[in-house]
């Protein structure tokens, strides 16, 4: 297998799950396995899986197509397409939603292969990303009324995302929020709802110090599993950090000046770069560039390495510190962060490899 790839050790995110699923059990909170950052990677599901989440999510119905052969439940959690709607119904259990008119053609598909589908109506509770605000009761109560009457659907439950648009931090005042939310449907409906589910891996933290209310007893843990961190992206403790890296490969060295010489316009990607000149240097190129993942979202292993840039193509890096004699065809490791993840596993063009 040639370069640039993923490397990802299996063992390390099947143990962080294992970890995270025996904390929430212990607390009466189930957890919907996020890997939608995997970009579809089968091998990384199963070690989910293996880790005992209760339920598989991610954001593409396209990947959750390709799991059909798991028998673990399914989420999409993100707001379904209604030109995907047959789709959603056929290939997951559960959505996360929050228009009518969506759970409407949910409802139709629903009927149509015999099945009753479940949502969760996703309540904003501040960070202004998808769902009803949880203040307008009445447009609550309106949804619910009209969803009840769909023969096809039960209202499992509600949700809410934090800290993924507006940064809003999971507190133990905005959790209340939905178990209020959650109390006023319960009488509108005279019955129990099954779910509240609170938040990401975010969550954690919260969790941790015993500020969830009881009533929330599901979250959607991503990052948390796939990476080992949670609140301010930091590392959750007890959890492998060290679980994926990016390996790239070396195609030039040369000593060359650190800034560019001639009229300055700007970049192909509508930037007008900046630079700092410390006279000549030992520079890389490596073969792997903006197409397939941003160089903010990726750390040199070897720390005496500097990224300068990149274009769609080829990462350029200073390697003038470092203790290591770089030449042709020798290989660049890198951690990643999030978005580097995210970015490497959907490229095609980046290989990926379970360790």
């Amino acid at each position: 297998m040639g370069y640039p790839v993923v490397e990802i050790y299996r063992e390390k995110i099947k143990e962080n799950a294992q970890n995270l699923v025996k904390e929430c059990h212990l607390r009466g909170i189930e957890v919907a396995g996020v890997v939608k950052v995997f970009g579809g990677y089968e091998d990384v599901v199963e070690a989910y899986i293996d880790g005992g989440v209760d339920l598989i999510a991610d954001s593409r119905i396209e990947n959750l197509k390709g799991f059909n052969e798991f028998s673990i439940p399914k989420m999409l959690i993100r707001i379904p397409m209604k030109s995907q709607a047959e789709e959603v119904v056929k290939y997951s259990d559960v959505a996360l939603v929050s228009e009518i008119d969506i759970v409407e053609e949910l409802n139709k598909y629903a009927k149509k292969h015999g099945k009753i589908y479940d949502v969760i109506l996703m309540i904003d509770v501040g960070d202004l990303r998808e769902g009803i605000f949880f203040k307008n009761k009445k447009e609550i109560e309106e949804w619910v009324r009209k969803v009840d009457m769909f023969k096809c659907i039960n209202l499992k439950g509600i949700g809410t995302n934090l800290n993924c648009y507006g940064g809003v931090i999971p507190s133990t005042e905005n959790m209340n929020y939905l178990v209020e939310v959650k109390s006023m449907i319960e009488k509108l409906l005279d019955r129990k709802l099954d779910v509240i589910s609170g938040g990401n891996s975010e969550n954690i933290k919260l969790m941790r110090e015993n500020g969830m209310p009881k009533e929330i007893n599901q979250l959607r843990i991503g990052v948390g599993i796939a990476l080992g961190i949670g609140l301010y992206d930091k590392p959750i403790e007890g959890q492998h950090t060290d679980t994926v890296k990016l390996i790239a490969e070396v195609v030039e060295v040369k000593e060359k000046p650190s800034a560019p010489i001639g009229e300055l316009g700007i970049d192909a990607f509508g930037r007008k770069p900046t630079f700092i000149d410390k006279g000549i240097r030992r520079r890389a190129i490596l073969g792997i560039g903006r197409q397939d993942v941003s160089p903010e979202h990726i750390v040199p292993i070897d720390n005496k390495i500097e990224i300068i840039g990149a274009s769609s193509d080829h990462l350029i890096i200073d390697i003038t510190e470092s203790n290591n004699n770089y030449k042709c065809g020798d290989v660049v490791e890198f951690n990643l962060t999030y978005g580097g993840l995210l970015a490497a596993m959907t490229s095609k063009y980046v290989n990926k490899r379970i360790v």
